[in-house]
């Protein structure tokens, strides 16, 4: 029986222990490394080194000669497809990302066409940096074209591409690729064979390349020409070459060789008459029978063929080391004036391939570009022309130089890049090798 004074106590529920939070788990680490390693003897647990994924920045160059540009394409030998495979060799990327870019968040700050080379480029990702020694790994596992000078910690949300806000490419040009007088193909050198003005190959030219009479100077070869003075007849009036000796020359043009080659025309080389010729050898018999008969005469004789060699030799060397066109400030001003017809935002559909000009992506802004300095490479002179953009589409700079060489040669009037930058106009305009092309 319970009395006023008991009261009733109750006891409180007992307390539930909160549930441990769970480790979060690394997506960058594997099964091995979570694994646990018991020395015998020792309950001590020693845990393998853990490496983590950092997002990085890379810092290379390379020589574009050989590959089918930047960007991976299935098939082709690229730059991407080398350097990605070099990281995998290195460690810096797992078996199960390799050949899935997407998945270490893979971005590059320009793309370079076939051909091209790159000085500067960049490119970023997630990458496995440790254990040290990245760098020497992967020049271990790439072409001597490449070059890697480091790599940089970066912040997650980095991208190589879209924290660039402008490229910058430089093109080198051969100063005697703007000369006015150089003509255009080797049709026209075909053709001007018996015109009086004819044309041939320049071995100081490229491949492709061809020279007008005179462009780079003035060559005698008189003593040392090949054609026999018996196979050329000639005219009083005009000099003209047999039937045969012109199949010779078109031959010797076509492969580029021979003793054509050592005449800037075909007009150069001295035609000696029958007459001429008997008259010459028997002045000079004569000459040699008195230099057989006075000593004093003999010598005289000797000192000036001395002196005719020298004067031969120095003609010779300066034909050779000179040139009829040289880039100076008249050439630099009218240069320059060219390329800064492309400064500022303009349609370039015409500069580029498979791009309409409705496509918006057309527009281009071009921040600068100029052709000041003037650099010598293995003794041959070029001009750097550096252009800097917000971006570039394909073939877009070398169409750009294409067009202010052809205008600088007087192929095309300077009227010409105004209109091809015009929308509603399509015209093709010249392409320039891509040897000479690299991003800096």
């Amino acid at each position: 029986m319970e009395t006023p004074d008991s009261k009733t106590t109750t006891s409180p529920p007992p307390q539930q222990e909160p549930d441990l939070k769970k480790p979060k788990m690394s997506s960058t680490t594997s099964e091995e490394d979570d694994a646990a390693i018991t020395a015998p003897g020792d309950e001590t647990t020693i845990k393998k080194q853990r490496y983590k994924r950092r997002k990085i920045a890379i810092f290379f160059a390379y020589c574009g000669v050989g590959y089918q540009g930047m960007q991976k394409n299935p098939g082709a030998k690229t730059i991407e497809g080398d350097l990605e495979e070099a990281l995998f060799h290195a460690g810096a990327v797992p078996e199960n990302d390799r050949g899935i870019p997407k998945r270490y968040d893979w971005a590059r700050s320009a793309r370079t066409d076939k051909g091209v080379s790159a000085v500067g480029q960049v490119v970023s990702g997630r990458f496995y940096i440790d254990p040290p020694g990245l760098v020497e790994r992967l020049h271990s596992n790439l072409s001597p074209q490449f070059r890697i000078f480091g790599y940089k910690r970066v912040t997650g949300s980095f991208n190589a591409k879209k924290f660039c806000d402008r490229r910058r490419y430089v093109y080198l040009i051969p100063v005697f690729a703007l000369n006015p007088c150089s003509h255009r193909d080797r049709e026209s050198v075909l053709a001007s064979l018996g015109s009086g003005s004819e044309l041939v190959k320049c071995l100081e030219c490229s491949e492709r390349g061809r020279k007008a009479v005179g462009a780079l100077g003035k060559r005698s070869f008189e003593s040392k020409s090949d054609v026999s003075p018996t196979e050329i007849r000639s005219n009083d009036k005009d000099t003209t070459l047999k039937p045969e000796i012109k199949e010779e020359v078109s031959a010797l043009l076509d492969n580029g060789d021979g003793v054509i080659r050592n005449f800037e025309s075909v007009n150069e080389i001295k035609v000696l008459r029958n007459e001429d010729s008997v008259t010459t050898e028997s002045g000079i018999s004569s000459n040699i029978e008195d230099a057989n008969a006075n000593p004093e005469i003999k010598d005289e004789i000797m000192v000036s063929i001395e002196k005719g060699d020298d004067k031969n030799t120095k003609s010779e060397e300066e034909a050779i080391n000179g040139s009829g066109f040289c880039y100076e400030e008249k050439e630099k001003e009218r240069f320059n004036r060219i390329l800064n017809y492309y400064v500022g935002s303009h349609n370039f559909h015409n500069f580029t391939t498979r791009t309409k000009a409705e496509d918006p992506s057309a527009r281009r802004f071009i921040v600068s570009f100029d052709a000041k300095t003037i650099v010598t490479v293995e003794g041959i002179e070029f001009v750097k022309c550096e252009v800097v953009g917000q971006s570039f589409m394909l073939h877009q700079i070398r169409k750009m130089i294409g067009a202010a060489v052809a205008i600088m040669r007087n192929c095309a009037s300077e009227s010409l890049i105004q209109t091809a930058l015009q929308k509603d106009v399509n015209i093709t305009v010249p392409t320039a090798p891509e040897v000479g092309l690299y991003l800096g």
